[in-house]
């Protein structure tokens, strides 16, 4: 009888699960290879706790839940066997590569290549002194209770949730939650069939200049801003008319005549984290009413006003009907979550509804339901009082350390945030003092990407808080003045 023996087996130090999942997926992985074949035996477990270094409950355990699948068997104190019902491998030949004769240039009518993405390293945890934005930080995050309801999201009483294809609806308790707790600590008083969640506010603001703008249209967008905004609106083909903001944010009466839409970031202009005054918040209003234009409000930081309390929405203050709200559980939770919500009037949400629908029907019930659970048993609240705690913490050594090094802080933002928009010597080229940094752990995130490219600037760069260690914050933010001294 053919044997597997334990020589076969190696861990992965870079394998993202569990001791167990890693030797569960090495077994399937050699069964659906054809490297492991039905009736050979495997390894004891003793022997290949043993050979793996790891406790032989471990084996076991991933041993039991491969058995469950059919995939092994046992046969009393024989040991363990490939099983007869495991699946097969392919009995077929690969075929050879294909040399491919289509001219793509002339195939594809549209191309949706970034041309000013924010790019950082896939290895970025591994430097010292990561100045990143946007990306959750583990001794911050609750991973535990979230895996609890995640788990409670796959349990029986959820399974229509978790299973079913919800057309275009979305999870009522979520829907619940957004409604009740979370706009309106924005002011914000809204129907649920005003609310759609997205997948992430990136998908809201696609999704609202998929069904506002079109080539006769002309948009207003802040100068610098969002680069991802910038590409859904050329891709969207619209008119787009960059405004410079100043330090109060977008100046209403620098917007263009003939403007249909404005895209703007009232109470954390990203990326200078200028918060735009009430008095011209209304200016803005006044004007949208005057010239007949909508705004899509874009709210991604607001949970991170540690300092003191934001400024009610723009959409709090809309008694017209022309604001569309965007939010995000990006920040506050973690980029990979994907989740957001779009708030408007029933008409658009009714459109936009039906536009998701027909691009990817609804985001998945699954992680809809965990967020759920997370946010209503107060766990998104803890969450954000500790990251809120936290980057204050952060930000006053960054602040102290800034001054100290005598750097230039071009906006830093009066409710908090999680970021310093900074401005290099006229001579510098941030993009290069990225790259000067990079060898000595440093990551920061060069300016010009947020610039039309028809005014690129490149002696700004942003420095976020949100990733580093607090103790690590001076001697990273020591390395730049340096590097910055010696060219």
């Amino acid at each position: 009888m053919a044997r597997i023996t334990e020589d076969m087996f190696f861990l992965d130090t870079r394998f993202q699960g569990t001791l167990q999942n890693q030797i569960q997926q090495m077994v399937a992985e050699g069964i659906l290879s054809g490297r492991f074949r039905p009736g050979e035996k495997l390894p004891s477990t003793r022997g290949l706790a043993r050979h793996l270094g790891v406790s032989r409950i471990t084996v076991t355990l991933a041993y039991t839940e491969l058995q469950a699948n059919d995939y092994i068997t046992s046969s009393g104190r024989s040991g363990y066997f490939i099983s007869a019902g495991a699946p097969q491998p392919p009995r077929f030949q690969p075929a050879p590569a294909a040399t491919s004769s289509v001219d793509w240039d002339t195939a594809l009518t549209q191309h949706f290549d970034s041309t000013a993405a924010l790019k950082k390293p896939a290895d970025w945890r591994s430097y010292k002194y990561p100045f990143i934005y946007g990306q959750a930080d583990p001794t911050l995050f609750d991973y535990k209770t979230w895996r609890l309801c995640a788990l409670q999201s796959l349990g029986q009483r959820e399974f229509d949730s978790l299973t079913g294809d919800h057309a275009d609806r979305d999870d009522d308790t979520l829907v619940s939650f957004i409604t009740r707790h979370i706009l309106p600590r924005r002011g914000i008083i809204a129907a649920p069939d005003e609310v759609l969640i997205t997948l992430g506010a990136q998908n809201g603001l696609w999704l609202a200049a998929q069904l506002l703008l079109n080539r006769d249209r002309r948009v207003v967008i802040e100068q610098p801003c969002y680069p991802g905004l910038r590409d859904i609106l050329a891709h969207a083909g619209a008119h787009v008319v960059p405004v410079t903001v100043d330090r109060d944010g977008l100046p209403p009466d620098a917007l263009p005549g003939g403007t249909d839409v404005v895209f703007v970031t009232p109470s954390h202009q990203c990326p200078t984290n200028a918060t735009m005054p009430q008095l011209r918040r209304a200016a803005l209003l006044e004007r949208a009413t005057r010239d007949n234009f909508l705004i899509i409000e874009d709210d991604y930081e607001f949970e991170l006003s540690f300092l003191r309390a934001p400024h009610p929405a723009l959409k709090s203050l809309d008694r017209d009907g022309r604001v569309i709200y965007a939010g995000s559980f990006s920040k506050s939770l973690f980029p990979g979550l994907r989740l957001g919500y779009l708030v408007g009037p029933q008409p658009f949400i009714q459109q936009a509804r039906a536009l998701r629908a027909a691009v990817l029907r609804h985001p998945p019930g699954h992680i809809q339901r965990t967020a759920a659970q997370f946010l209503s048993l107060g766990h998104y609240d803890a969450l954000v009082r500790r990251m809120g705690r936290a980057f204050e913490d952060r930000r006053t050594q960054m602040g102290s350390a800034i001054d100290a090094c005598e750097l230039t802080l071009a906006g830093a933002g009066v409710f908090g945030g999680s970021s310093f928009w900074m401005r290099a010597p006229d001579h510098v080229d941030t993009a290069q003092l990225a790259h000067s940094l990079r060898p000595k752990g440093v990551l920061i995130e060069p300016g010009a990407p947020f610039f039309s490219d028809t005014n690129r600037a490149s002696r700004y760069y942003r420095l976020a808080y949100s990733s580093i260690p607090a103790n690590r914050i001076a001697a990273g933010i020591g390395l730049i003045a340096d590097t910055l001294k010696t060219g």
